[in-house]
């Protein structure tokens, strides 16, 4: 069974052209059910059911979220399709299974107060704190998301004027501008915290770590973790809510969509409509929390 797990990777990665994330998020769905067949005695990929499969999407009950029960549908889907066209079994036994049914998800975004408060926490006479705030600002600034945040080149800084080339999901490039709080930042680390944190030697990314190597997504979601302690922000903060918090505040502040969804490197606008909802239910609250008659 592994070998054609395998042999589905390797065409995810050269025929599909995936990203990385997207490529990994398949094989641990993919691994997670094979293990979940063995323990129920399917060895073989030609014996496994719609019964199967459906008790695997079910097996966390309330603890998975009805999207990520989706998620893993739609990735063996994939894969029993692959399956069927290179021969290897009859049918797509994921195909008679349904989807569970999703009502839209709102992303969650943080107030003003609370950005200002993580993007003053740093301290910005430190090489680590000057890179953070950089950091910070980057992502809010720029609503880039957390991978293409780490993986940012020096070569697609342009301080002057101030703007990114950003690649994106697909290996898609976008022009982002960057504001002048955000290139100031920048023009800090790299001509103070940079030096210092790289010792020796040079690599093509923006942010580097502690040792000075480039730094991961996981490190720069441990970092604004524990800088949003530090400022007493949400608990539950992740990365990718400075980037919501970026398309919430523009569309609030009177931004148009258009403009949102080629910033945010969206290829549906669709998919930028969402921040809509997130508008308006902010209203909603302000008018419940202030009005005389809510």
């Amino acid at each position: 069974m592994d070998s054609e797990i395998d042999l589905f990777m390797g065409n995810l990665t050269v025929e599909r052209g995936l990203s990385a994330n997207t490529i990994a998020a398949y094989s641990n769905d993919l691994r997670s059910f094979q293990g979940y067949l063995r323990e129920s005695g399917v060895s073989m990929w030609r014996e496994v059911t719609n019964g199967n499969i459906s008790g695997y999407i079910q097996q966390s009950g309330p603890s998975l979220s009805p999207r990520s029960r989706a998620r893993r549908l739609a990735a063996l889907r994939t894969f029993f399709r692959f399956l069927r066209k290179e021969g290897l079994i009859e049918n797509n036994p994921a195909l008679s299974v349904q989807f569970p049914k999703l009502g839209p998800q709102l992303p969650k975004a943080l107030s003003a107060a609370q950005v200002e408060a993580l993007l003053s926490q740093p301290d910005s006479s430190k090489p680590l704190g000057q890179r953070d705030k950089a950091m910070y600002e980057l992502l809010y600034g720029c609503g880039l998301r957390v991978s293409e945040l780490a993986e940012l080149q020096l070569r697609r800084l342009v301080l002057e004027p101030g703007y990114l080339i950003v690649r994106g999901k697909g290996e898609k490039e976008r022009l982002v501008p960057m504001g002048e709080f955000a290139c100031e930042c920048l023009r800090t680390y790299l001509g103070d915290g940079r030096i210092r944190l790289l010792k020796k030697g040079d690599i093509p990314e923006v942010f580097v770590n502690g040792r000075g190597r480039s730094i991961s997504r996981q490190g720069i979601w441990k970092i604004i973790k524990s800088g949003a302690r530090k400022a007493g922000v949400a608990a539950d903060i992740t990365p990718h809510m400075l980037r919501h918090s970026f398309a919430t505040h523009l569309l609030e502040n009177g931004a148009d969509l258009r403009s949102l969804q080629v910033m945010l490197g969206h290829s549906d606008i669709s998919t930028t409509q969402i921040y809509t909802h997130v508008a308006r239910e902010r209203l909603k609250e302000i008018h419940r929390r202030y009005h005389p008659r809510p």
